[in-house]
């Protein structure tokens, strides 16, 4: 038997999982996920699919975060009519999170759109809005884990716990009719095992090939215990409140900001004297919390260790524009979290305009940076940057915990794999930055494992033995553009330095001249034969 499988994301890069599963009779997806990161990279978000989507028979979800599910809306857009198969917890956060996803859409398009009438540019249109959610929804049948479920004639999938996010699964998909169907195993994101919050992630045994997630292939975290990940936590706000001013948490709204304020309670029990007002900015996060309250319970540890958000009196819940915008009249020692999480989008750019240059203001980063994302050039130490067209100085202490992940490290991913006994065929890694890729690799066929680091649109014939590359479709990207700084990244940095510059020189002829130079350079550049 013969099956293809063709990466349409998260192959070279860490976001916009896409799976293309052909198995001659039957074509799903597993996953439709957003890319994120240097603008060059988003900017496939708004073009056509690479695939037909109205012959896409069914779409199989790990979970709910947006790089795995947030084109699901422009799927159906774009004429997708099947099931998509997915627990419950991922479900019910799909729900709240690809409304919002469509509602930051019409949003952040709106705003675009003026500043191109502005500019002389073209309009743009939305990757999708609020109207197409519902149609998307409906389209949603939920799965048990551990349970076979029929997907289409010829093909069954199970969900096994990943240990990654509320209702995060990996899936198992047997093709074929005869007792030895052809296996191949997703893993989707794998946490760490070691969180309270989430199950400890599980799987089959024996299946053909696995398609392995790299995002930490090339990092060992050691502080993911509870206890130590609450001591960083405190020491981090023991520096904030020192530095005198607001601690500012850009979060993932989905799992993110939940354990974030869960820690950040418990510390305050803890030790009074670091007891603050926190101030949730994330409607989303906040409809979120209410998923947790109702589906978080626990099989492993037999709570909702989620309780304690429930009406926590120091937690504030900023739901409506103007609530954010008085959070300007506050001073002193105050905790703001605001999405998104790699602060490309949402509540928090605007309070990193009004803050960022502040060096009594604490920036504290926790979680994965896609390549070309603000966060990771904040993380980067950039000294100025650019937030929608506009300049500001980084004066702020840039801050970041690498233990709060739902992601397994390095040792976790091989851990997980090891359990799975056996592979017959590969170990294809997607979801990673080339660093964790090739390290991850490196590790895994010392191991024993054949591996496949996955290309990007490229196809793999899946027989029992091997994944074999057979084509690859339209470059949509050149060798990793995915993964570095884009020349819109690279631009702002150069405008946000040459203002800089600018003001540094000693006198009004200097700042003329380098301008003069520069219109010099770039006229030559326009000309005709060097472009």
């Amino acid at each position: 038997m013969t099956v293809h499988l063709t990466f349409h994301g998260a192959a070279e890069c860490v976001t916009g999982s896409c799976m293309l599963l052909d198995t001659g009779r039957s074509r799903l997806l597993v996953d439709c996920g957003m890319f994120q990161g240097p603008k060059t990279l988003k900017a496939l978000n708004y073009e056509p699919f690479p695939f037909d989507a109205s012959r896409i028979d069914a779409v199989l979800l790990t979970h709910a975060h947006i790089d795995h599910s947030g084109l699901l809306p422009k799927l159906v857009r774009a004429g997708f009519r099947g099931r998509v198969l997915a627990t419950r917890g991922t479900r019910d956060l799909c729900e709240v999170m690809l409304a919002d996803a469509a509602g930051i859409q019409e949003s952040e398009v709106r705003n675009l759109n003026r500043r191109n009438e502005q500019r002389g540019l073209k309009r743009v249109e939305p990757i999708y809005t609020t109207s197409d959610v519902e149609p998307t929804l409906r389209l949603f049948e939920t799965v048990k884990f551990n349970k076979p479920h029929d997907v289409v004639e010829g093909v069954q999938a199970v969900w096994w716990p990943a240990g990654h996010l509320l209702g995060a699964a990996s899936i198992e998909v047997r093709i074929g009719h005869d007792e030895a169907p052809l296996t191949l195993l997703f893993s989707g994101d794998i946490g760490s095992g070691r969180q309270p919050f989430l199950p400890v992630p599980s799987g089959p045994v024996g299946v053909d090939h696995i398609i392995l997630e790299s995002t930490y292939g090339d990092r060992e975290r050691i502080d993911l215990e509870l206890s130590a990940r609450r001591r960083a936590l405190a020491e981090e706000l023991r520096a904030a409140r020192a530095a005198g001013g607001p601690l500012l948490m850009p979060t993932f709204a989905i799992g993110r900001a939940q354990e974030l304020i869960l820690d950040l309670l418990a510390v305050m029990e803890a030790e009074p004297d670091l007891a603050t007002e926190i101030f949730l900015d994330s409607p989303l996060a906040i409809e979120a919390t209410e998923v947790f309250l109702r589906r978080g319970w626990n099989a492993d540890s037999g709570d909702n260790p989620f309780e304690p958000l429930r009406n926590a009196a120091r937690l504030h819940h900023l739901l409506r524009p103007q609530e954010s915008d008085r959070l300007e009249r506050l001073t002193g020692w105050h905790i703001i979290l605001a999405g998104s999480g790699m602060c490309d989008a949402g509540r928090i750019r605007r309070h990193l305009k009004r803050l960022l240059w502040r060096k009594d203001v604490t920036v504290l980063i926790t979680g994965f940076q896609a390549a070309g994302t603000l966060g990771r050039l904040l993380v980067e130490g950039r000294t100025a940057i650019r937030i929608q067209g506009e300049d500001v100085h980084v004066g702020a202490r840039i801050r970041s915990l690498d233990n709060y992940s739902g992601h397994g490290d390095a040792t976790d991913l091989v851990d997980w794999l090891k359990a799975r006994g056996g592979v017959g065929g590969n170990v294809l890694l997607d979801h990673g930055e080339p660093d964790a890729l090739s390290t991850l690799a490196a590790r895994l066929a010392g191991l024993g494992y054949r591996t496949v680091t996955a290309e990007f649109d490229q196809t793999y014939a899946m027989t029992r033995e091997k994944a074999e590359p057979i084509s690859k479709g339209r470059a949509r990207l050149l060798p990793g553009q995915a993964t570095r700084p884009d020349w819109h990244n690279d631009r702002a940095a150069f405008l946000a330095s040459l203002n800089t510059i600018l003001q540094q020189l000693p006198d009004d002829a200097e700042r003329q001249k380098l301008i003069r130079s520069l219109e010099a350079a770039i006229s030559t550049a326009s000309r005709p034969g060097n472009a």
